[in-house]
């Protein structure tokens, strides 16, 4: 007889789902989101120049040039960090100068040429700081490496340039390619690895011409 019983919800089932609906009722109004009439998101023709390669896209406004890189473009070698400009992961060239591409809009780089670590090199023909990272071991689990890489190439350029740093000891000097130079220049990408060492000296390869 007991197996032909049907039973209904266990007692706790039936206080848990009362509580979760007397919760659900109980939110005063001025605490719920509001339910306004939205517009679809506002899209735009961006014309980029990506590795040497025309690329035009139709973009939301809010899109950040590292998820026009990423999610739009398939390069996903330039990497998503923080999202918040603050751990170099998402360094690229612009017009030859480096940027954290999770802080600016792509609707803002309209003609712009933009290199990213695929454009610096390919497996067949590495550029000179590819090839010193390997072979002074910049990098351990390498999800930085691509920002570090990116930044390097752009630091050896703007020390060559006379931009002058913080440690800079005579800015009415050219700067020097030292050591303490590169340490300070690359301070804005962060390894946690730890391969900040290595990474130096890489860059003195490259700067000395031996990688």
């Amino acid at each position: 007889m007991a197996d032909n019983v049907k039973t209904g919800p266990s007692r706790r089932t039936v206080i848990a789902a009362g509580a979760v609906s007397a919760a659900a009722t109980s939110i005063p109004a001025y605490a719920k989101p509001a339910q306004l009439p939205g517009k679809p998101p506002m899209r735009v023709p961006v014309s980029l120049e990506v590795n040497g390669q025309a690329k035009k896209l139709e973009l939301d406004t809010r899109t950040t040039l590292l998820d026009a890189l990423r999610e739009h473009l398939k390069l996903t070698g330039t990497k998503k960090g923080c999202d918040h400009g603050q751990c170099g992961a998402c360094t690229v060239l612009v017009n030859g100068e480096r940027i954290n591409s999770c802080l600016s809009l792509a609707v803002q780089h309209q003609g712009d040429k933009v290199t990213t670590i695929e454009g610096l090199g390919t497996p067949d023909k590495l550029h000179a700081m590819q090839s010193a990272f390997i072979k002074h071991d910049g990098y351990q689990c390498g999800y930085c490496t691509p920002g570090q890489i990116c930044s390097a190439v752009a630091v050896l350029d703007e020390i060559r340039a006379g931009i002058p740093s913080h440690v800079q000891q005579d800015v009415s000097e050219p700067p020097p390619l030292s050591n303490m130079e590169f340490r300070e220049r690359m301070s804005g990408n962060i390894c946690r690895c730890g391969a900040y060492s290595n990474i130096a000296a890489a860059m003195a390869d490259v700067a000395g011409g031996g990688a």
